[in-house]
């Protein structure tokens, strides 16, 4: 399994509750993930109903069951990461620190094309390559909260632009080590969707340019499914009088002015049902594995995310 997971989607599709839920179920057998946040949102610890992340992992949570493994999370800071890669590359020190004191840092972050993209991957690529003493991999999986699906191409593909750019010396060295992990068998990235026509179509948009820009595609992660409670449609001219009595047998008082609310409502359904099997055959069409996530009926907080982490974890047993 690709060790760094690339979680993106569109706005509202649940992106970050279902990339912390994959964190949890990565994290079993007592393996380490690392769940990473890029946009500056804080969304990992408000799901994990903890304070703000600073800038350093901090362990968050242990996966779901027996053997469950360990959870941390970093809220990737571009300013710090970049006062990381001057020291790491340049030796700056309290050079660096005084850059940022004047402004200079967050000149460079928020100024220069692409720069901050540049970064924040690379802080999560280190992450991914990064070896304790005895040579063994410090965290076994890394997931990244990524931006949405309308701009996660180019995120992901910047590097390849300042490779481009910077023709040799660190930067060129640092964007090519970068994104031979991003293109790698190591990394995969995983779409977010409704089943619904507009989050669909961007995924299936997102889709075709991650593999023009030769990115990895892992798995359409359909989330909030909704079960379906009818096992037949609904006749256009179901019988009223019958379905009155029924109601009136069991209990349900002033029943004969029920009926049209309840046939309406189970036409309704069922027209959604027909519009969702329409949208996963579009999303059958892509060739990419489809996990589904039932809807929480508590919304996604803290129990739901750990509910939605024992699905994923069973799923990817049974492909295993």
């Amino acid at each position: 399994m690709s060790r760094l997971q690339v979680v993106s989607g569109k706005g509202g599709t649940g992106k970050t509750t279902v990339a912390a839920a994959l964190a949890l179920a990565l994290a079993s057998k007592g393996k380490r993930t690392l769940l990473v946040e890029v946009e500056g949102r804080q969304g990992i610890a408000q799901l994990f109903e903890t304070e703000a992340l600073p800038y350093e992992e901090r362990k968050i949570a242990v996966g779901p069951g027996p053997d469950g493994g360990e959870v941390f999370a970093l809220a990737i800071d571009a300013e710090l990461a970049l006062l990381d890669y001057l020291q790491m590359f340049y030796k700056l020190g309290q050079a660096g620190r005084a850059l940022r004191r004047i402004g200079a840092v967050d000149f460079a972050t928020t100024v220069a094309p692409g720069v901050k993209d540049v970064l924040l991957t690379g802080k999560a690529c280190e992450a991914v390559r990064r070896k304790d003493r005895k040579g063994r991999y410090v965290y076994d999986h890394v997931i990244m909260d990524a931006p949405p699906t309308g701009r996660i191409t180019r995120f992901l593909n910047v590097n390849d632009e300042v490779a481009g750019l910077a023709r040799m010396g660190p930067i060129h060295n640092q964007s090519q080590a970068v994104m031979r992990v991003l293109k790698s068998r190591e990394t995969a990235v995983h779409l977010v969707t409704l089943l619904e026509e507009m989050p669909v179509q961007e995924t299936v948009d997102g889709v075709a340019e991650l593999r023009a820009a030769g990115l990895p595609v892992g798995a359409v992660l359909v989330n909030m499914v909704r079960p379906a409670v009818l096992e037949e449609p609904v006749p256009v001219e179901a019988p009223r009088e019958e379905l009155a009595r029924v109601l009136t047998a069991a209990g349900v008082g002033g029943a004969g002015t029920l009926v049209e609310p309840l046939l309406e409502q189970a036409r309704e359904h069922e027209e959604r049902v027909s519009l969702e099997r329409e949208q996963r055959e579009v999303l059958g069409g892509l060739g990419l594995p489809l996990r589904e996530l039932e809807m929480q009926p508590e919304g996604a907080d803290l129990a739901g995310v750990y509910r939605l982490a024992r699905i994923l974890r069973a799923q990817l047993e049974e492909k295993a």
